[in-house]
């Protein structure tokens, strides 16, 4: 990254927190790359700090100044041209926007006798990571078409949500990775609590409604935040069947973002 610092801290969140009070920029302006990630080691033998590079973002700034700039300085039919030759790329080449499939009924198997063994094995390791992390919850597991969810229960299981869902996306992706065949298809694992997300999925719908009305009426564009696969998924869903607006995403890893553009649907 142009103009990076190095960062380091007992963890992940404490180098960023360092970045932001030294860059003087909120988090979701800044475009991180974790270098390492902390270890506590064994009774504080052989622990390491977490280390990250990090620089300002300035996408969303170049972005409103390259509108301005198009609606400041005439077009010539040459510009036009090109500008359109530029646009309607051949299909070979790499799009700029997530290629996002309207919802349709997926071909997925029912629930057999390996979604059952495999249930049970994300939920002894869950529950092993939950017992080392001091939490004692009940756990419940559900096989639909799609996924395994697991569901934490008790009080004080919000604890393991998060910022933004942070905590719980992190361990859900442990618990997938611990429980994953090589060369395999296996069903996603998803782990809920408190009805978490189903709400966040409701949130995302309603920003998202929100932030195509207003790019509908201003003509401007607007970046949401960094968000994951899943959620982006989400919003461009929401948003596919609206006229006046496209959703596209940049920026790379844990980093890309949905930028709402006003424009026609081809």
């Amino acid at each position: 990254m142009k103009d990076a610092r190095e960062f380091e801290g007992k963890t992940i969140d404490e180098a960023i927190e360092k970045a932001c009070s030294e860059l003087s920029v909120p988090r979701e302006k800044l475009h991180i790359e974790i270098l390492a990630e902390g270890s506590r080691g064994i009774l504080g033998l052989g622990s390491r700090k977490a280390r990250i590079s990090a620089s300002p973002l300035t996408f969303d700034i170049s972005l409103e100044e390259e509108t301005a700039a198009v609606k400041e300085k005439p077009v010539t039919a040459e510009k036009a041209r090109t500008e359109k030759a530029r646009i309607e790329k051949p299909k070979t080449e790499r799009p700029v926007t997530e290629k996002v499939k309207p919802e349709a009924p997926r071909e997925t198997a029912a629930p057999g006798p390996e979604d059952e063994k495999l249930g049970a094995e994300a939920k002894k390791v869950l529950e092993e990571m939950l017992t080392r992390m001091g939490f004692d919850f009940p756990t419940r597991v559900e096989i639909n078409e799609e996924y395994i969810v697991i569901t934490i229960e008790g009080d004080g299981s919000g604890l393991l949500i998060g910022k933004g869902g942070q905590t719980l996306d992190a361990i859900q992706y442990i618990v997938n990775k611990a429980v994953s065949r090589n060369g395999r298809e296996l069903k996603r694992i998803i782990l809920d609590t408190e009805n978490y997300r189903d709400k966040k999925m409701k949130n995302l719908v309603a920003l998202a409604e929100k932030v195509g009305e207003k790019v509908r009426r201003t003509k401007k564009p607007i970046a949401l935040n960094p968000m994951n696969a899943h959620d982006r998924r989400i919003v461009h869903l929401a948003l596919q069947n609206e006229k006046g607006i496209i959703t596209k995403s940049r920026g790379e890893g844990a980093l890309r973002k949905i930028i709402v553009i006003p424009g026609k649907k081809r």
